[in-house]
């Protein structure tokens, strides 16, 4: 794949997991002066609504972390190319996935055998 054109595929899928992780951000809550059944209610909601935040963040910071070890292989030349066997990775798997790091064939091999890397 040319290179200006990974830099593109990248830059959008940093761009989209940074607009996520900001759109997770805390948006703050009330002052803590209610303590009636229906605050309690709505508290358990929000906790239960945080971890669900918090789990799809940790998701989201993950994603970036694989778009910028993409970035790393790419200005060390070795974008494109499997980190396990060196295998080129298809110009069509990343266009839809630009950070792959494993061909499918590699990827599929692991997620059969409980790896999951």
């Amino acid at each position: 794949m040319d290179g200006a054109r990974a830099r593109e595929l990248l830059a959008a899928q940093r761009a989209r997991i940074e607009r996520s992780l900001s759109e997770l951000a805390p948006a703050g809550g009330g002052d803590g002066s209610e303590s009636d059944e229906l605050d309690q209610t709505n508290r358990g909601a929000e906790l239960e609504q945080d971890e669900l935040s918090e789990g799809l963040a940790d998701d989201l910071r993950e994603q970036l972390a694989a778009v910028e070890r993409a970035e790393q292989r790419l200005d060390a030349g070795t974008y494109g190319l499997s980190i396990k066997s060196g295998e080129p990775i298809p110009d069509e798997r990343l266009e839809i996935l630009p950070t792959a790091e494993l061909t499918v064939a590699e990827e599929a091999w692991l997620e059969g055998h409980g790896s999951g890397a």
